[in-house]
Formats: structure tokens, sequence, C-alpha cells
């Protein structure tokens, strides 16, 4: 039965209220957005105006959620999240077949693992533009549940999600042949390791949860990828967790052994975050992955 309700709030107004939670106040969300403060101020007030509670309140210099804000924006998220995927759905059907399709991919995956795929996929990619971006950490959960990209290689699938299983990776811990940890006794503790540099990557998600990766070391280094941390260990310069693809090569290298933790290790799935929506073009590059490296 079709209702006369008329919404009195708009899409924009929810996603700028997000965005003003998100990078942590009017200013720096102005910024993001290529918007004005001002702008921003009036239609966060006008939104609380309309709806008849204070979502926002300032306290210092920054915006801060009151309780009903928190309530409000969580369900905005699921409002905004929605029309993305309404949107999203119109395109690819009258697309058809995508111009672009972007495949994101944890680095602690082999690419050479790719190649064969990637060679086949050339042929019947009908011109669509294929762009491959590196992730790590919490960015490659970021991928998929903020749908930044149409296929996703991960070591973790978020909840609501599923993922196909296609292949195992390990990190062992390495430091250079002339390193003073390379000297001491094995396997080495972590009060040990602590006194000296480690190399860590940098997490690829614009909201970092930095829980895994590195051992508390009182220094650190962050580098973007792990052939800049391989140049640094191979240098003398710290210690660096790395996978067997990366290392395998360099004779510079010693593993060090960890109390409790001889590597780590763990699955890498195939994710496609769009599910139903996913267009023709990157349902075939999936369809692809998934009979390749299952078989592998």
């Amino acid at each position: 039965m079709a209702t006369n309700y008329r919404p009195k709030t708009t899409i924009e107004q929810w996603r700028i209220l997000q965005a003003v939670v998100d990078y942590g106040g009017y200013a720096q969300a102005a910024h993001a957005l290529n918007k004005s403060q001002s702008s921003m101020n009036h239609a966060v007030a006008k939104l609380q105006d309309t709806l008849g509670v204070q979502l926002l309140q300032v306290i210092g210099r920054k915006a801060e959620l009151t309780e009903i804000g928190e309530v409000m924006l969580r369900r905005s998220r699921q409002l905004t999240v929605l029309v993305t995927e309404l949107e999203q759905l119109a395109v690819n059907l009258k697309q058809g077949w995508e111009p672009e399709i972007k495949l994101a991919v944890e680095m602690v995956f082999d690419r050479n693992l790719l190649l064969p795929v990637l060679r086949e996929f050339q042929l019947h990619s009908r011109g669509s533009r294929l762009i491959i971006e590196d992730t790590v950490l919490t960015g490659s959960v970021e991928a998929i549940t903020e749908q930044r990209a149409d296929i996703v290689i991960s070591h973790q699938v978020p909840k609501g999600y599923v993922g196909e299983p296609i292949s195992q990776f390990q990190m062992h811990l390495v430091v250079s042949n002339d390193h003073p940890l390379a000297g001491l006794p094995q396997p080495v503790s972590p009060d040990q390791l602590s006194q000296y540099l480690q190399i860590v990557i940098r997490d690829t998600a614009q909201k970092p949860l930095e829980q895994q990766g590195w051992l508390k070391a009182e220094q650190r280094w962050t580098v973007n990828n792990f052939n800049e941390a391989l140049q640094l260990i191979e240098a003398g310069i710290g210690f660096c967790w790395l996978p067997p693809f990366i290392t395998k090569t360099s004779t510079q290298l010693t593993e060090l052994q960890l109390a409790g933790s001889s590597h780590r290790a763990g699955a890498t799935y195939l994710v496609l975050p769009k599910d139903e929506k996913t267009g023709p073009c990157a349902r075939l590059l999936y369809d692809m992955l998934v009979s390749e490296l299952t078989n592998t």
C-alpha cells in the first residue's frame, strides 16, 4: 500500500553528519568533501532542527556524538549504504559490461599466483580497465565493508560477508646477517626485540586499527610495501615480518626464531563485496580466480 509520508531529511545531510564524525570535526570533513565549513555546520544544524534532537555536541574543538546521535548515525549508515548500492545497481544494469573494475589484493598474497589468471582474463575482458590495488591489514577489510573494490583478496572476512579460501600465507621474522639480533642465541624473546627498531608496513585503512603486525618495539619505522622494508632490512636497519616470496632471493637475511612464535600464518580469501550487484566483467574475473587458485 502506498504511503504519503515525505522524508524531512536528505541523504546528503546524513552523509555530512557521517563525515563530521569520521574525520573528527567540521573543518576536517569540509576539507575532505571539498565543501565550506559553514555549509557543513548549516547542514548538521538543519538536520538536528528538523529531527528535534541533538546529534552532536562540541567538546573543546571536537564534535562528539550524543547518545541519541550514536544511534541515529549507526542507522543512517545503513541508509546511505543502501542508496549507494541502489545507484550502483542502476549503473551496472545500464552499462551491462563494466568499463573498469578494481581488484584489491592483501599484500601478504603472492602476486605471482595471479599472473596466469590475469593473462587469460586480458583476452576476455572486452577492453575493461583493471585496477589492482595493494591493501594491508584493516585496509583489506575496509575494501570489503565499504565496497571500494569489486573483488578483494583478504586475510580476513568481516562479519556479514563470505569468502572463498584460496591460499595460505606465512610471515617470517628476519634481520640482516650482520644485525646484532642475528648473533643472539635463538629463540629471542619479545623483550630482546623491543630494544631494536622494527620496520612495519603501513595499514592502508582510512582508520587503521593497529592491533597486529608489530611487537611494541621502542622504535619503529613505517614503509609502504614489503620491497621498501626489505631494502632497510638488508641494510641492517631493524627487523621485520616478511613473507617468503619476498625474502627467498636474498642472501643477506637471517631468520629469527621468536620464543612462542616461530612464524605467523593464516589463510587468504577471495571476496565479492558487492555480492549479487557484482557486474559481469568482475564476475568473470572472480570465477577465473576461483577456478585457478582453488586448484593450486
